[in-house]
């Protein structure tokens, strides 16, 4: 599984003009499961991204986690975030799991996000979204679970 990683203010993600999702402060996280990922790749990325220090401390250094801060996570699936361009001009997402499993899979990471406690709101899944992220820093970091498990 893979994402891209946003400290925020706060963000929304709208479907067709109306809001589906709102987050105050926290982390946006455009998600995408791979076609190799299991289950472990899931409950991986989202225990790492409840406990990734990426907020700061009262001394200004970046040391306390979303969990600790009170955030939220808005949780985005985005197929491109497996866009693979080492090759011509289009992007290559052979490496992106088919849609009706990486919507069970991306389904079942929210489900883990949600057993920390820490409030997850999500954008819908397939549908063209629009995503208005107040970046925070900005503060922007990548995950794969393949690259550690």
């Amino acid at each position: 599984m893979r994402a891209v990683v946003q400290r925020v203010s706060r963000a929304t993600v709208e479907v067709e003009g109306q809001v589906v999702g709102s987050i105050g402060p926290g982390l946006v996280v455009f998600a995408a499961v791979g076609r190799e990922d299991e289950d472990r790749d899931l409950a991986y990325l989202a225990d790492k991204l409840v406990h990734l220090r990426l907020f700061e401390d009262a001394a200004g250094q970046i040391n306390r986690s979303v969990q600790e801060v009170g955030g939220s996570i808005l949780a985005i699936s985005n197929f491109t975030v497996y866009g693979d361009c080492r090759k011509g001009r289009r992007p290559s997402f052979t490496q992106a799991a088919p849609p009706d499993r990486a919507e069970a899979g991306f389904r079942r990471w929210v489900e883990y996000l949600r057993s920390t406690g820490v409030p997850v709101a999500e954008g819908c899944f397939g549908a063209r979204m629009r995503v208005v992220v107040e970046n925070d820093g900005p503060v922007t970091v990548l995950l794969d679970s393949r690259k550690v498990i």
